[in-house]
């Protein structure tokens, strides 16, 4: 499943194992366990993975802000800085410096994101003429937003794209 497995094995071992203790403490005094424990103990149970699940999965600023120059060579060195719109959807990223000088004037011009693995996973279109502020969407909200086409989303991307 994930590295979280083991732990979340030795959750459900150590719930039971309560649920148990707590079972043979109360048999003992003759009472039932409350039907509201029961179902709070399974809801904990099922809840954990998928949150821990989830949260592995959400993309964060700066992997949003380090895919913005392995897409495109113009935007080496900006050192973009991104804040969340829409958590893995949009982004807004501000960059410390501007692009190079390739275009006169940046604004509405769209480029492609690529993430660790050199794979096409989104793509920006800036914001400003001087190319310092931008708006990028990922997956499928790029194709959406027409910065990049369907066929080119997932796409291996080895370096940053030129021209």
């Amino acid at each position: 499943m994930t590295d979280l497995s083991p732990q979340l094995s030795q959750l459900g071992d150590e719930l039971e194992r309560a649920a148990n203790a707590d079972l043979t403490r109360r048999s003992a005094r003759r009472r039932r366990l409350p039907r509201r424990l029961v179902f709070a103990a399974a809801a904990v149970v099922v809840a954990v993975p998928g949150l821990a699940i989830a949260a592995d999965h959400l993309i964060g600023n700066e992997e949003v802000a380090r895919s913005l120059p392995q897409g495109t060579l113009a935007l080496a060195g900006t050192h973009p800085t991104c804040t969340v719109v829409v958590q893995d959807v949009e982004y807004h990223c501000t960059l410390e410096r501007a692009p190079a000088p390739e275009i006169s004037d940046w604004e509405g011009t769209v480029e492609p994101t690529v993430d660790a693995t050199k794979h096409v996973n989104g793509g920006c279109r800036s914001l400003q003429s001087d190319g310092r502020a931008w708006e990028c969407y990922l997956g499928q909200a790029a194709v959406d937003q027409k910065i990049i086409g369907a066929g080119f989303l997932g796409q291996y991307a080895p370096s940053p794209g030129v021209g």
